[in-house]
């Protein structure tokens, strides 16, 4: 008998981390959407080029329009049949310190990194609870603990996911679907390629096992968490820092 296989959404799939959930589920036999901004043909082929010979497609979405997020997981849903992985992994920085930092600079970060995962959990659940089966995961940051200097907006949105997930999670563990935070530290990212060097070196001399994390790291745990025999986690937040942050 063969498994059909399951279907899953990566939002920022084009993504530094993105990208290495796309690759890393593909592997395991998961039809993989990912699902980013418009993007242009040379990232579009780049793209294709690293996944080629894995069940990845891409979708452009606007996560920021709950429209958007509603037409992405219809779309989905009519071209796979189903969708069974959600994760949330779009986001963005606008860093500033709090007296300097603009509305928009806030309302930005908001809406990309939780409004985004409140629209597209809201699209996704009603089809993952009719099927009995679902697993979402929100990406988070170990700034969403911590705190960082010039991230009020960032820590708050991060910080947020995880509320998000917990009261989610309550609500639909009995139908088959868990909901679950991961949290990563620092990651070689683009995204962190822009700290000056100073402030990376200052970042890798605290973290515990001596150095930055790289996308696999955390795409690995979304591969844990998102598996068929995972049913029994839920309302978690799995830290991925190598160790920068440790509690309980």
């Amino acid at each position: 008998m063969t498994h059909t296989p399951r279907v899953a959404i990566v939002t920022g799939g084009l993504g530094g981390i993105g990208r290495a959930i796309c690759r890393q589920l593909a592997e395991r036999g998961v039809q993989v959407v990912a699902a980013d901004l418009a993007a242009d043909a040379d990232r579009l082929e780049a793209f294709a080029t690293d996944m080629a010979g894995l069940p990845v497609t891409t979708l452009a979405v606007d996560v920021g329009e709950a429209a958007a997020c509603a037409s992405a997981v219809a779309e989905v849903e009519r071209r796979h049949g189903r969708l069974d992985i959600l994760v949330n992994a779009a986001g963005i920085t606008r860093d500033s310190t709090l007296r300097k930092m603009s509305t928009e600079q806030w309302d930005d970060v908001l809406r990309i990194n939780l409004d985004s995962a409140f629209h597209l959990c809201r699209a996704a659940v009603d089809g993952m609870l009719a099927r009995g089966f679902g697993r979402i995961v929100n990406i988070s940051s170990v700034s969403g603990q911590t705190g960082n200097f010039g991230q009020t907006n960032y820590a708050a949105a991060k910080a947020g996911l995880h509320g998000l997930t917990m009261s989610l999670a309550r609500e639909v563990a009995a139908k088959g679907v868990t909901v679950n935070s991961l949290s990563p530290g620092y990651v070689e990212t683009p995204m962190t390629a822009k700290m000056p060097p100073e402030v990376l070196a200052r970042t890798v001399a605290s973290v515990p096992v001596g150095r930055v994390g790289q996308p696999d790291d955390i795409a690995r745990a979304v591969v844990f968490l998102t598996a068929d025999d995972a049913g029994y986690i839920t309302g978690i937040n799995l830290p991925v820092n190598g160790g920068l942050l440790m509690g309980f």
